[in-house]
């Protein structure tokens, strides 16, 4: 337990289940039932539209969903395969095969237990939110763009293109090939999903879609009325009802250099979702995520189920607050829906063959219409233009490349972003010949120092870091353009903290202001700053006797120094 406490592992299943009681079982039952029957047809269609058999979707939730329910850091997550996936798994299976996958997913797995054993859960949570919003808004587009040939029956006799422009050129060619039944199939599909919530909000739109359409069809079929609806049973003709037995996935350095930047999207992805999932969660029911351990719970789950043939698992949001509605409020409502999956994976994948996929293209669909924010779109827009930047080059990126490329770009155009604001924010002001002490502060008493000739004060106001240095030299070259002082003094106490460019910068001009006999006289070094400082061996270039915690004690120091009386 104490390594568990120093790694920050805190599993939410052991602290509950202390002081569980029959009435919250009760509830919990309830809860992962319903969740279960939800999860059903979503993670069939989320595998299929990944490019994997439907089998593999729901043995991804059973195994995924089990172990981020028992060692995931929130009480209520529910965990499976999700639509922000589809994207990303699509491409590394078209490029890299299933077997790459394994190792992608497996790889990200260890990068989620990294990050939650480094403590990164709460940064994780910090990345901004335009980036967020606009690789969703693309992973939604792209979803939508894949389910046209199943929503409207075409018939495409060619590969069609990974790319999304090149898709929709096959799919304006081909449109002329349109299957009306299947496509009426879809629409009612559609309707039902949408129309379900308005008759009862617990009543799980695509688990009707599906089970009233496959129903239809299945008449029409009989009747002779409906022969050339496409459906699961069709497209994947083994689908097993043995559970898989764990495998190795041959990882090795090769794939490792090669599926790094892969797994590193995966684990990224991953994380955001997970940990946003877990905040709407807490907002809802008043707890506290453990997020390191929401991490590792993910990773570890991420980890496992590449050897049973799955593909990547994260916190769902919708599935999660389906649980939270339907009254769970303890992992257990999470480990039923698994066992609920598991039932259905055993005893009912034969009528899953006869689902239409008409119908899943239109749960798709909707999924992809609800993950696209576009009201949040909308209100970025009236945000500043950085913002609308970042979110229409991270939303562009994920539609026309691919979601690795958004996600890399998309960070580093919002880091440097950030820098610039942060410089923006930065100011270097000099004083001369007098300066009030209260100047800047919430003090009512000022405090008027007056400044000997040949003393010059240079204020920092922010982080003395990279971006920052260079803007702090060119006002310090500025002002030796005039009559060059004898003593300058470098007021920090606005510095909240300093990076190794900044101690270099700092360095040089110390060195350069002795061998103009200028003395350096540094004021109102906090502690954070001051041990930065002493560990660069600064308090001995300059002597810590010109290292002052006061602006007055620096002034009357500097002026003693120029009066000779120091």
């Amino acid at each position: 337990m104490d390594f568990m406490h120093a790694l920050d592992f805190k599993p939410a299943s052991l602290r509950v289940l202390k002081h569980y009681s029959l009435s919250r079982f009760k509830s919990d039952l309830t809860a992962g039932i319903v969740v279960g029957i939800v999860a059903l047809p979503l993670a069939i269609a989320f595998a299929i539209a990944s490019g994997v058999n439907p089998s593999v979707g729901l043995i991804t939730a059973i195994i995924g969903g089990f172990l981020v329910s028992a060692l995931g850091g929130n009480s209520v997550q529910i965990g499976g395969p999700t639509g922000a996936f589809i994207v990303i798994v699509y491409n590394i299976i078209a490029n890299y095969g299933l077997s790459g996958l394994a190792i992608a997913t497996f790889m990200a797995g260890c990068l989620l237990v990294m990050m939650g054993v480094f403590k990164l859960g709460t940064v994780i949570k910090f990345i901004p939110y335009p980036i967020v919003v606009g690789f969703t808004a693309g992973i939604a587009l792209t979803i939508f763009s894949t389910q046209m040939p199943d929503f409207f029956g075409l018939s495409i006799n060619e590969k069609l293109p990974g790319d999304f422009i090149g898709k929709w050129g096959v799919y304006f060619r081909h449109f002329a090939t349109i299957d009306w039944t299947t496509t009426a199939i879809g629409v009612v599909s559609i309707l039902l999903i949408i129309g379900a919530p308005k008759v009862s909000r617990r009543l799980p739109g695509a688990l009707l879609a599906i089970v009233v359409m496959t129903l239809a069809v299945w008449i029409l079929t009989r009747f002779g009325y409906c022969t050339g609806v496409e459906t699961i049973g069709m497209r994947f003709r083994n689908l097993t009802t043995d559970i898989p037995h764990p495998h190795s996935i041959g990882i090795n350095m090769e794939s490792i250099n090669l599926l790094l930047p892969s797994a590193f999207t995966i684990a990224v992805l991953g994380a955001i979702e997970s940990l946003l999932s877990a905040t709407v969660a807490d907002g809802v029911t008043g707890s506290r995520t453990n997020s390191n351990t929401e991490l590792i719970g993910q990773g570890i789950a991420n980890i496992t189920v590449p050897f049973f043939g799955g593909i990547p698992v994260t916190g769902a949001i919708a599935r999660t607050m389906t649980n939270i509605t339907n009254g769970g409020r303890t992992p257990v409502a999470g480990i039923v829906h698994s066992l609920v999956l598991l039932l259905v994976y055993l005893f009912l994948m034969p009528l899953i063959n006869l689902v239409p996929m008409a119908c899943l293209g239109a749960v798709l669909i909707v999924v992809s219409y609800n993950m696209s924010g576009w009201r949040t779109v909308v209100g970025i827009f009236k945000a500043p233009k950085s913002d609308v930047s970042v979110l229409i080059v991270t939303f562009l990126l994920t539609v026309i490349f691919d979601l690795t490329i958004a996600i890399e770009m998309g960070l580093l155009l919002a880091i440097v972003l950030f820098l610039q604001r942060v410089m923006q924010n930065t100011t270097v002001r000099v004083y001369g010949d007098q300066l009030d002490a209260a100047e800047g502060s919430d003090l009512t008493t000022h405090e008027l120092l007056d400044l000997d000739k040949g003393v010059s004060v240079y204020e920092i106001d922010g982080p003395f870091f990279f971006g920052v240095a260079t803007k702090f030299d060119e006002v310090m070259r500025n002002s030796g353009m005039r009559e060059k002082p004898k003593v300058r003094i470098i007021r920090m106490r606005k510095v909240p903290f300093i990076d190794a460019t900044g101690i270099h910068n700092l360095e040089l001009l110390i060195d350069a202001s002795h061998e103009e006999n200028i003395t350096i006289v540094l004021s109102g070094v906090n502690e954070h700053v001051s041990d930065a400082l002493h560990k660069a061996g600064i308090d001995r270039l300059i002597g810590s006797e010109n290292i002052c915690p006061h602006i007055s004690v620096a002034v009357a120091r500097a002026n003693a120094i120029v009066e000779g009386k120091a």
